[in-house]
């Protein structure tokens, strides 16, 4: 009777974990559908990945990637700042160099002076232009590139080996964690039982 009272709550926690177990491995399995004694089993999201992949392209489209927020970004004068040295550098070779492989003649009457005052001039107008240009690239990039039909398209071409692979890297701990609590009660559950046996 006495072993009988103590494997109660271990077998209860073995059903708790096993339950969860199983439940979370449908999730994923079966990969195609499965017909037994007339039922249909398919995992969820095989069987989903599809309004799932729609569902993630309106999240990433809407919610995630603003074009409007990238084009603020790359536009913030903060930004185009940081990329002057580099323009400035290929301004300069440009005068330097390419100019005096290219027009000789010109290169003979351009001095250090006259190089400055034009790479200074070139520089102003650039930082005047780098914030239209990037306003007009990004609208005309929004109308030519359909975030969400592209993250439909990846996410409902994943092979569901390649689905499972991501949401278990994601997951894992919250999955581990459900089998875990599926045993703890389990076997509080069997501990119950055992007491209103004992009680009776």
């Amino acid at each position: 009777m006495k072993i009988t009272l103590i494997l109660i709550p271990v077998i209860s926690a073995f059903i708790g974990w096993f339950t969860n177990w199983i439940a979370i491995k449908m999730l994923f399995h079966p990969k195609v559908p499965v017909k037994v004694l007339g039922i249909t089993f398919h995992g969820i999201f095989p069987k989903r990945q599809k309004q799932f992949a729609e569902k993630l392209g309106k999240l990433v489209s809407q919610e995630l990637l603003s074009f409007s927020d990238i084009e603020k970004k790359i536009s913030n004068p903060d930004n185009i700042e940081k990329l002057m040295p580099y323009v400035e550098t290929h301004i300069d070779h440009f005068l330097r160099v390419k100019l005096a492989e290219e027009m000789p003649m010109i290169s003979l009457f351009i001095g250090d002076k006259t190089i400055n005052q034009m790479k200074s001039v070139f520089i102003k107008e650039l930082q005047t232009l780098f914030p239209s240009i990037m306003e007009n690239y990004m609208g005309q990039l929004e109308k030519d590139l359909d975030l969400e039909k592209i993250v439909v398209d990846k996410v409902s071409g994943f092979s569901s080996d390649k689905l499972e692979e991501i949401l278990q890297a994601i997951m894992s701990k919250e999955f581990r964690f459900v089998e875990i609590i599926g045993g703890v009660l389990g076997f509080v559950i069997g501990l119950l039982q055992v007491l209103l046996t004992i009680l009776s």
